[in-house]
């Protein structure tokens, strides 16, 4: 079996997320903080204390950056190394406009200048274990040839494609044949990333594709928390088993969060992402009942509706 990722969403897989997720389910892979970046030239207090909370203990966690030029990458791998850091990945990869527009995440495939400095700061941390994710491209499938040659030039832990361009954001088909090339044309080890919902179709990749490093899941994860466990254990957990994990899962962080938050509006704010992406899982009634609770007996009539 190959290696699981389990990919960092912004609001979504914060450190409680990732501390009972991995109580919850077991299992040994590694997950990533959502992408860190630099505020007023400073990474923000919330990021901090996420990356060096005690709920971190004992999981595999690797601290993302994204970036728009050198200035700012040096800064965040100097910060990082200082709170202990040995592993940071490097988002080359996220398509949302509000990234792109500022030249990070996806946009950097294109800044050749850019790629050099990566591949400067690569060399001159030989102390820290670098990985990166990325995109096909921004408008184009085949612009991360341009790209690549410079990654080829150094040393990387693995390389993460998600095999759409930006403007796709996470709509459209994924483009297995552009995968592929990238794949034989890498010099370090790649992982697939893109339209995991499934232990089935964690076994379709690792299949179709024996010589990848690893799998990466995000949305599909959050929808299905209990898919790496399934996958883990070569078997699909019937639904009842998986909905009651899952709220095993939610009781947990819920409970945590109603201990460190105050009054209705702030748990109900933090808690109700963990449902988003679950509408097939629970059913849309109560998905809805879930969206649209205001106050926390509104919340827990909902979820005892599941």
């Amino acid at each position: 079996m190959k290696p699981l990722y389990f990919a960092p969403v912004q609001g979504h897989t914060d450190a409680a997320y990732r501390h009972f997720h991995s109580q919850t389910y077991g299992g040994d892979q590694t997950y990533y903080t959502p992408f860190i970046r630099l505020e007023r030239n400073e990474i923000r207090p919330r990021d901090l204390r996420d990356i060096n909370s005690e709920l971190n203990t004992g999981l595999h966690l690797v601290p993302q950056v994204i970036f728009r030029d050198a200035k700012e990458l040096n800064s965040l791998v100097e910060i990082l190394k200082g709170n202990g850091a040995k592993e940071i990945d490097l988002n080359m990869g996220c398509p949302f406009p509000l990234q792109t527009g500022h030249g990070r995440g996806a946009a950097t495939i294109l800044n050749e200048e850019l790629a050099k400095e990566v591949v400067k700061t690569v060399r001159e941390n030989p102390d820290i274990k670098f990985s990166a994710k990325m995109r096909l491209g921004m408008q184009e499938p085949d612009e991360w040839q341009k790209l690549l040659p410079y990654l080829n030039d150094i040393s990387l832990r693995h390389i993460t494609l998600h095999p759409r361009v930006a403007k796709q954001q996470y709509g459209g088909e994924v483009n297995l044949e552009q995968f592929s090339k990238f794949l034989e044309e890498s010099g370090n080890p790649v992982v697939y990333n893109g339209d995991i919902r499934t232990p089935d179709d964690l076994r379709m990749i690792e299949e179709k594709y024996p010589s990848i490093s690893g799998i990466m899941v995000a949305r599909g994860i959050l929808a299905r928390p209990s898919l790496f466990a399934e996958y883990l254990e070569n078997r699909e957990w019937n639904k009842e088993e998986r909905l009651d994990k899952m709220l095993k899962f939610h009781n947990l962080l819920f409970s945590h969060y109603s201990d460190i938050l105050c009054g209705d509006a702030q748990i109900i704010s933090k808690i109700q992402p963990f449902w988003e992406y679950a509408e097939d899982e629970i059913g849309r009634k109560a998905w809805k009942a879930l969206k649209k609770a205001s106050n926390i007996a509104k919340y827990q009539t909902a979820v005892a509706s599941i």
